[in-house]
């Protein structure tokens, strides 16, 4: 199956904590959890549990951008990086960083917080995630 979420990566699940309804799924990422929030129900479905290979899967307008190595917030992912490259569209820009132990997370945030963040090639930046913003996928 092919998706048209740009954020797709490849991970073992680390460790499940189950709930009553919902359950979160820890996927390590080339070294890197990545935290997901999904019912019991597709955990079961999956097939999740430690040592399975998943991948996490996020759109990029889940993705937020912001700029420091960790900031305080309820969202379980953060992932500090550098910015690869800023596509600027006509109201949106199509930002990319390279984070995750290697892997590219692309975002899209407007054209205004590109320019109060001082977003550019080269630039230290950090993607936000909710968990709840994350799906898993198995082959």
């Amino acid at each position: 199956m092919k998706l048209s979420a740009r954020n797709q990566f490849a991970g073992v699940v680390a460790k499940v904590n189950e709930g009553a309804v919902n359950g979160i799924v820890t996927i390590d990422v080339n070294g890197t959890p990545v935290s997901a929030t999904i019912s019991m129900a597709a955990i079961r479905e999956l097939g999740l549990e430690p040592g399975k290979a998943a991948y996490a899967v996020i759109k990029a307008t889940e993705v937020m951008v912001g700029k420091g190595e960790h900031l305080a917030l309820s969202a379980r992912n953060q992932f500090p990086g550098k910015v690869v490259s800023v596509e600027n569209g006509a109201v949106n820009s199509i930002v990319k960083l390279s984070v995750l132990g290697g892997n590219t997370i692309t975002a899209t945030i407007s054209n205004a917080a590109v320019e109060e963040l001082g977003l550019a090639a080269g630039e230290d930046a950090l993607a936000v995630v909710k968990a709840t913003s994350v799906m898993v996928g198995i082959d």
